[in-house]
């Protein structure tokens, strides 16, 4: 039975690949317009219409159509149409198998940078900044988005993959609490670790069967870890310390060891679940909503998920934004930088419309392109009155706009106002949105690209380093291991190799730093 599906999943994967090839020839103009009397017409002021062939990704929710009013939208500004195929499987197993036919589409959606890197360095992609100086929209954006325009970057300073900013607000994640049972219990919100800890042992003595603190640890480990190391202004591996302007190594600075052990404490008073690190999603939903737990840390739209599902039996409950608690005393209140996205669109070198293409995507990186991109078209999804932008009425929901509109899905977008969203959001959606960005990190952390020598530390002693400070996070936090043992953890932790890793990741972004955003 096996055989038989990977058999099914191989020709599906291979039908895509048949189907670009038969327009991988790339784009087609369309015959040039004449006038009534046989005289040809005035020149555009743009090309004339061009078809551009592309591999897209495709999306449970909202899967592609080709009827989708964005293409037409797009069209009419661009003169660009697309002639797209998407993956029956894996997008990643299909861009494999395009790869190996050598049958390129114009342009193909990869959902990170360490792909369009790879593919990159095999020459198989674009340089974009070979072209950046047609492009003015483009070049003005990273002049304004200097950092999300070198996260795009390769190890050698080339530009794969159009960069992006905006959509990763969706990532952002948050502390949220249960608003209604802090109200009914006359309990203060907590501001720091301490206050947390008190709030949580007054949760446990008022619901005795309760976990008062829970989160989708097994399912989302790196992410947990990114948000409490943050609260102790500290990190998960190898980070960047903007103060100090340098890269260090959070799990084996005191900090970590603070938050290391308030967890512990947690777990030794019955605070968080006896499983906690392996909760997957499904097990965290039926607490969070079923009065077993009251605090919880995850992504912000986790806001809406519950309120509205839960509200229909019980229109008292009410999950809403906490404030991330200090860590120690006198720390700032701050969360992780998650708002960002790695996925976007590349271009075959062996196109022979680069010029077209790199035309169409400079639009995307004009305000005209960003508002297309996020509100659709006036008239048709939205309204304007002095200057604020609201969808009209029959648009009440992200998720059917989306799915009725093909806004922002694969290959409809660079830059977003994510006010767009905002708009259709809750009023407790809105204002936890309104909060959160008061407790962001100064800036994202740097995200220097590596060379396949660096790749190799990261894969290897990297992994060895992640792993061994999984097994001790557990063990201090489960009181399998003694926190006196901490000075000989960091020993034998320091000893798979972390300077090694500090220093590859310190290589990597003096070359960034380096790297002038012009043509290679």
């Amino acid at each position: 039975m096996g055989k038989k599906w990977l058999y099914k999943g191989v020709i599906a994967a291979l039908l895509v690949v048949v189907a670009l090839a038969g327009c991988s020839s790339g784009a087609e103009k369309s015959p040039e317009a004449k006038v009534p009397n046989g005289k040809e017409a005035a020149p555009k002021p743009q090309s004339e219409e061009v078809t551009l062939t592309a591999l897209l990704d495709n999306n449970a929710t909202f899967p592609y159509s080709k009827d989708w009013p964005i293409w037409k939208w797009i069209k009419e500004k661009t003169e660009v149409s697309l002639n797209v195929q998407t993956p029956s499987g894996k997008l990643s197993d299909t861009l494999n198998l395009v790869m190996a036919s050598g049958n390129l589409p114009d342009m193909m959606y990869m959902s990170g940078r360490r792909d369009s890197n790879k593919y990159g360095d095999q020459g198989a992609l674009e340089n974009i900044l070979d072209h950046v100086d047609q492009m003015p929209n483009l070049k003005k954006w990273m002049e304004q988005y200097p950092e999300e325009a070198k996260a795009a970057l390769s190890a050698d300073g080339k530009m794969y993959m159009f960069p992006n900013q905006g959509f990763g607000e969706t990532n952002r994640m948050i502390w949220l609490y249960r608003e209604d049972v802090f109200k009914k219990n006359g309990l203060t919100v907590p501001q720091t670790y301490e206050e947390l800890h008190q709030v949580l042992k007054k949760l446990k003595a008022l619901y005795p069967d309760s976990y008062p603190l829970s989160m989708r640890f097994g399912q989302i480990p790196d992410e947990m870890m990114a948000n409490l190391t943050t609260n102790f202004g500290s990190g998960t591996d190898v980070y960047y310390n903007f103060d100090e302007k340098k890269w260090k190594f959070g799990p084996t600075e005191d900090n970590y060891k603070a938050m290391v052990s308030m967890w512990h404490t947690f777990y030794k008073e019955g605070l968080i679940p006896p499983d906690f690190l392996s909760i997957q999603t499904k097990q965290w939903q039926d607490v969070m909503s079923t009065g077993q737990s009251f605090i919880t840390i995850d992504y912000i739209s986790r806001v809406d998920f519950f309120n509205n599902a839960m509200r229909k039996d019980n229109p008292e409950y009410s999950l809403q934004f906490m404030a991330p608690p200090a860590g120690l005393p006198g720390m700032k209140q701050q969360n992780p930088y998650f708002q960002y996205l790695e996925g976007g669109l590349t271009v075959a070198s062996t196109s022979k419309h680069k010029e077209d293409i790199m035309k169409y995507m400079d639009f995307f990186y004009s305000e005209e392109g960003r508002t297309l991109s996020s509100w659709g078209k006036e008239g048709e999804t939205y309204t304007e009155e002095n200057g604020q932008k609201k969808f009209k009425p029959e648009f009440t929901d992200v998720t059917e706009m989306r799915k009725e509109t093909g806004l922002q899905t694969s290959g409809t977008y660079t830059w977003i106002d994510y006010n767009a969203h905002l708009s259709l959001f809750s009023p407790d959606l809105k204002k936890a949105y309104e909060e959160a960005a008061k407790y962001d990190l100064p800036a994202m952390q740097p995200k220097p690209a590596f060379t396949d020598a660096e790749n190799e530390i990261l894969s290897v002693t990297g992994e060895a380093v992640k792993k061994f400070r999984e097994e001790n996070f557990s063990k201090f936090v489960l009181g399998t291991r003694s926190l006196d043992e901490w000075s000989k953890y960091v020993e034998e932790i320091n000893g798979l190799g972390v300077q090694k890793l500090i220093n590859t990741y310190d290589a990597a972004l003096k070359r960034v730093e380096q790297t002038k955003l012009e043509p290679k």
